[in-house]
């Protein structure tokens, strides 16, 4: 206990920290390929994530995308219906796609 009460004043000491300098956040634009199914992704995915979770994804099998879709159904909760998912799915596969079904 005594320990921790010693310790109160470090972890407190980050709360008053400060920066004289002007700090700038990068900005990265992610190169979103336009497309038939597109507004579908951006109802159902970009609500949740931007689009650099897709591209960080890599080209990818339908199989993986559909599994992805799937997860995020499942696992998530993410409120998109059966004929939602195949088009995310197709719209993802077409364009981050590798060409494989598996």
């Amino acid at each position: 206990m005594k320990k921790m009460i010693a310790m109160m004043p470090l972890l407190a000491s980050v709360l008053f920290a400060q920066v004289n300098e002007k700090i700038e956040v990068p900005y990265v634009a992610f190169p979103v390929k336009m497309g038939k199914g597109f507004e579908a992704v951006q109802a159902n995915c970009l609500m949740c994530h931007s689009f650099g979770y897709i591209l960080n994804q890599g080209r990818q099998s339908r199989k993986f995308w559909r599994g992805k879709v799937d997860k995020m159904i499942i696992h998530f909760k993410a409120p998109i219906d059966e004929k939602s998912a195949k088009i995310v799915t197709e719209y993802l596969f077409e364009h981050y796609g590798n060409g494989k079904e598996k």
